[in-house]
């Protein structure tokens, strides 16, 4: 929405320092440090960077628990961006300059196993197995599957992890397109997080690497960062509710949604999960979305609590209000209320995007939720400043309001988190997968 500040500290210059704050903070897990932020006027995205290949190489990729698939840049796509506004220098992956690089053939048994349409049509043992993804802003990539070895970024001594590196089956793209193709939010690629198989996550649990549990906590104020962990961050308060197992996103089943302490009148059906409708958190998406039938009433409420302070207008289709003071003296506190009682608090500055800092009445400030048929997605705007955490062995998502500069507990004393034969989404095509992908990798180390 606004064009990135010239002013801003480039993300490298914090670099060291952040390295040395996690290694202090976490001990025994695997974690990433987490660049960015959600505010579109520094970034618009959170990403963190991952090392790859043999000699490991670094990657920016940005942390996405909406899609599964990790996918870098490569040298030779035409469309992929060449520079970025973040001021970080894009590295395109070279599977020539890797020891350790594997491309995926369209007659490997890993391509039946991730990409059977393709596979079923391969005219030569030598042609790659391709992928293609569209993400729902319309956006494109598409290119071919590898395999190589993703070097875990630091495990300090002790770590009940086994392994500082694992081989892992990503896509590298040879096309891109809409956003994904622009400078303005250009990062390597996408580290894919999801729910499927093809996500890291699952396939380093699957292999007995990392526990099926991963945390986050997106730090909101100026430039952002935060930490990602591969682990289960702890903190008192902290609230779960279930995920909706029929859906493949980290779907939640909202009930309802009180404006300063006020339900918000929406007929519960509109957020009831079904095969067109979901309520779901997404680190990939930037802002946050209301099921159509929610949004008219949810600003209704918003504006009758606030209609003293003046008269909101519409910018460029959002609906911003002028504002000459604090917003959290102004603007009231919204739940989020979810099945098994657990309700998220958002403050003002949760559900409000700052549009412009220069207008004669102040500054102006709109909704940043906008209306989307059939869908809730809980963008970076809403879950920032909270430690979120995905338990997959548990099927359950928690979450408390945390400041994300402070230290956190972590935790991995369950030995279901490291045990996949306790997963209960166990398929003969996953295991396959990994078993393949295994052998490949070793198959290639040894032929070096």
């Amino acid at each position: 929405m606004v064009p990135l500040n010239s002013s801003v500290v480039a993300v490298e210059h914090h670099k060291a320092r952040d390295r040395a704050r996690h290694a202090r903070l976490f001990s025994g897990l695997v974690n990433f440090s987490v660049y960015g932020s959600a505010d579109s006027f520094y970034y618009g995205i959170y990403f963190t960077k991952v090392k790859l290949g043999t000699p490991a190489r670094e990657f920016n990729l940005q942390i996405d628990t909406g899609s599964d698939l990790t996918w870098l840049n490569s040298k030779s796509c035409p469309t992929c961006p060449r520079s970025s506004r973040f001021g970080i220098e894009l590295n395109p992956y070279e599977a020539a300059a890797s020891s350790t690089s594997k491309p995926i053939s369209c007659s490997d048994k890993i391509c039946a196993a991730v990409a059977p349409r393709n596979a079923s049509r391969c005219p030569r043992n030598d042609q790659l197995c391709g992928y293609a993804l569209e993400y729902m802003d319309g956006a494109t990539t598409s290119g071919n599957y590898m395999a190589d070895t993703f070097h875990f970024e630091s495990i300090p001594s002790g770590s009940t992890t086994p392994n500082a590196s694992a081989a892992i089956l990503f896509g590298v793209s040879t096309y891109r397109s809409g956003v994904l193709a622009e400078t303005t939010l250009a990062v390597d690629g996408i580290f894919g997080f999801g729910k499927g198989n093809l996500s890291v996550l699952s396939q380093l649990y699957y292999r007995g690497i990392t526990p099926r549990v991963f945390s986050h906590c997106l730090k909101g104020e100026g430039t952002g960062g935060g930490v990602f962990v591969l682990g289960e961050i702890t903190a008192p308060r902290m609230v779960y509710t279930p995920l909706v197992p029929s859906q493949p996103h980290y779907s939640l089943h909202l009930e309802s949604i009180a404006v300063d302490g006020q339900t918000v009148p929406v007929d519960p059906r509109a957020f009831t999960p079904s095969a067109d409708r979901a309520t779901f958190i997404d680190t990939g998406t930037t802002l946050s979305y209301l099921v159509e039938e929610a949004y008219d009433p949810f600003v209704h409420s918003v504006n009758a609590a606030v209609s003293k302070f003046g008269t909101p207008r519409m910018k460029n289709g959002y609906l911003c209000y002028p504002i000459s003071s604090s917003i959290c003296s102004l603007f009231p506190p919204v739940s989020l209320n979810f099945v098994g009682g657990a309700s998220m608090l958002l403050k003002p500055e949760q559900y409000l995007v700052l549009y412009d800092v220069m207008t004669q009445d102040g500054s102006m400030w709109c909704i940043g939720f906008r209306k989307l048929q059939g869908l809730t997605i809980l963008g970076d705007l809403v879950i920032k400043d909270k430690i979120f955490v995905y338990d997959l062995v548990r099927q359950r998502v928690g979450w408390v309001d945390y400041d994300c500069s402070s230290s956190m507990n972590t935790s991995v004393s369950s030995e279901e988190f490291f045990n996949p034969k306790q997963s209960s989404s166990s398929s003969s095509s996953r295991d396959l997968l990994f078993q393949l992908l295994t052998i490949a990798i070793v198959t290639a180390f040894l032929s070096i």
